[in-house]
């Protein structure tokens, strides 16, 4: 699995705010929309594309398109939508699915709530967005889930991670086929006994939508 933490000071900027238990929803909201456009700039650095041949005002010539079939993005519901917007943003042909994946705060198990996608994921690349990879559990379900579909190729996009759940995703990882990379803005200290990461910003989904 490759990893790539993205280092660029506006990163770090929209990362301190979005930290600060001070910031409202509304700009938490607009501060993680803005920190994924940032990160799907290198998330899409291997974006498949295709010659495309135009014609300038001045000349022929050949340029690119994205391939087909278009990139599948795949928010991990509920925080992952939070994602969503930035990640359309800089690609808006892509096709949207949406997973629902929830952890039981006391035991960590991940169950599947909801699933939205494609039953063929043949040929796909896949963009799988969620602000937080702590455990690491529920990622490496939703990466199986999305390999047992035919995804050949997926990136996962995260705002902070955990070094506990890079090293669980990096294990359980090491055994598929399909190339896996993790996209951070940030690697944090460690988990706490609750499964938080430290300092990290919270509860992801309870700050972009409130506490429901």
């Amino acid at each position: 699995m490759r990893i790539l933490k993205a280092d660029h000071p506006l990163i770090a900027h929209k990362l301190t705010y979005l930290r600060d238990k001070r910031t409202d929803s509304p700009t938490f909201r607009r501060l993680a929309e803005e920190l994924m456009t940032l990160l799907a700039y290198e998330a899409t650095r291997d974006v498949r594309v295709e010659p495309f041949p135009i014609e300038t005002p001045v000349a022929p010539t050949t340029g690119i398109k994205l391939a087909n079939p278009k990139p599948l993005i795949v928010p991990i519901l509920r925080a992952g939508l939070g994602m969503l917007e930035g990640m359309v943003r800089l690609l808006p042909s892509a096709e949207v699915g949406f997973l629902g994946m929830q952890r039981d705060e006391e035991t960590l198990a991940i169950t599947t709530y909801a699933n939205r996608l494609p039953e063929d994921l043949t040929g796909r690349q896949v963009y799988v967005l969620d602000p937080m990879l702590a455990t690491g559990g529920s990622m490496a379900d939703a990466l199986r889930f999305l390999i047992e579909r035919g995804a050949d190729d997926i990136t996962a996009v995260c705002l902070l991670a955990a070094p506990e759940g890079i090293a669980h995703l990096t294990r359980e990882m090491a055994d598929v086929t399909p190339p896996i990379t993790l996209v951070v803005g940030s690697v944090d200290e460690r988990l706490n006994e609750k499964g938080y990461i430290v300092p990290g910003l919270g509860d992801a989904g309870d700050r972009l939508y409130g506490v429901v």
